[in-house]
C-alpha cells in the first residue's frame, strides 16, 4: 500500500502522535518567528521553508526530529551541534531530550542571510 505524500505542513504534522505533533509545530513555530517571510512547502516529502531558496527542512522520525540547514548551515554552528548526531548537511534532536529551540533560531536565521545574499549576487 502506497502511503500519501503530504501535500502541506499541516498534512505533515497531522500524520504523527499528538506528542510528536507538539513538538513539530514548536519547530515550525520557531523557524516562522525566524523567518517570517519564508514561504511553507513540502519538498521531499519534507516540511520546508523557502525564501530566496530552501531555508531549512525539518521532519520527525522515530526517536528524533531531523533538521536540515544545508551543509553551510550547520557548519556555522558545528560547536553548539556537536553534542548531537549529525551528518553533512543534517542533525538529529532526540525527541527525549529538550528541542533546542534557540539554537534552532539561530541557524534559521543565518539561513535566511545566507540565502539573501545569494540572492543579491544574482
Amino acid at each position: 500500500m502506497e502511503t500519501k505524500k503530504p501535500e502541506n505542513i499541516d498534512e505533515y504534522i497531522g500524520g504523527f502522535p499528538n506528542d510528536v505533533q507538539e513538538i513539530l509545530e514548536k519547530v515550525r513555530m520557531t523557524i516562522q518567528k525566524a523567518a517570517p517571510e519564508a514561504k511553507e512547502k513540502i519538498s521531499y516529502s519534507m516540511p520546508a521553508f523557502d525564501q530566496n531558496g530552501i531555508v531549512v527542512y525539518f521532519a520527525a522520525f522515530k526517536n528524533h526530529i531531523g533538521l536540515y540547514a544545508l551543509p553551510s548551515g550547520h557548519e556555522a554552528f558545528a560547536a553548539e551541534l556537536s553534542k548531537y548526531k549529525s551528518g553533512k548537511g543534517s542533525v538529529q534532536f532526540p525527541l527525549n531530550q529538550p528541542m533546542p529551540y534557540d539554537l534552532i533560531t539561530k541557524i534559521v536565521k543565518f539561513r535566511v542571510q545566507e540565502n539573501l545574499q545569494k540572492a543579491k549576487k544574482k
